[in-house]
């Protein structure tokens, strides 16, 4: 634990505005093509989600075996504006040096591994820069955009999430900024975003594989 702490200090809090979409199925060579109009970062990970027990506000994971990332929500503000209906959410993040508690990468006890293929682009709040590929530069205003494609147990999902950052006043046009650029050109036929698959991924690991989730195709 000291060493991963020397290589990865303590990070937060970091405030974010987010809205995301999950949506069934291995993730489609047509929103690959989509998404690949912006330079891209790709990366591959594994993160663990903690499951059980619930902490309702919060979302607790491993992240890629190196960090323990703890989020709470501060409330699902309306941003007018948006091209795609969704829930945007207020977050505050904190980041933790964390060694895995099993090498082998296993969960613990109510813990679920959800493994990643993110393809994600950055978005700086400025009509002089373009965007680039992730990370996001330190400080200044702007929004991640990821598409991910993800497994969890045996099932495939994909998920189209943004993630807008800097001065809490600015985050707001940050997001609708990114946005507007992103859904400037239709979604591809048959794929659909709206209110009723916009979860963030702790409700949507809850409410779809936690206690009592039942065999619902859809969270509710």
């Amino acid at each position: 634990m000291a060493a991963a702490a020397a290589d990865n200090p303590v990070t937060g809090p970091v405030d974010s505005l987010e809205v995301r979409w999950i949506a069934p199925g291995p993730l489609r060579t047509a929103m690959r093509e989509w998404f690949a109009r912006f330079p891209a970062e790709t990366e591959r990970r594994e993160d663990i989600y903690l499951l059980q027990p619930r902490l309702r506000g919060l979302s607790v994971k491993l992240r890629d075996h190196g960090a323990l990332d703890v989020k709470a929500c501060l409330g699902s503000p309306g941003v007018p504006g948006l091209p795609a209906r969704g829930r945007p959410e207020s977050w505050r993040k904190w980041s933790f040096p964390c060694d895995p508690p099993d090498p082998a990468g296993a969960a613990p006890a109510g813990w679920i591994t959800v493994r990643k293929h993110r393809l994600s682009s950055w978005f700086p709040l400025t009509a002089s820069r373009d965007p680039g590929p992730a990370p996001q530069e330190a400080g200044r205003p702007g929004c991640a955009v990821e598409l991910t494609e993800f497994h969890v147990r045996s099932e495939t999902w994909w998920t189209l999430g943004f993630e807008a950052t800097g001065p809490a006043g600015l985050r707001p046009d940050v997001l609708r900024q990114a946005a507007s650029l992103v859904f400037a050109q239709p979604l591809p036929a048959g794929v659909e975003l709206g209110l009723d698959n916009s979860w963030s991924y702790a409700q949507w690991l809850h409410d779809r594989l936690g206690p009592g989730a039942g065999d619902a195709t859809h969270p509710t």
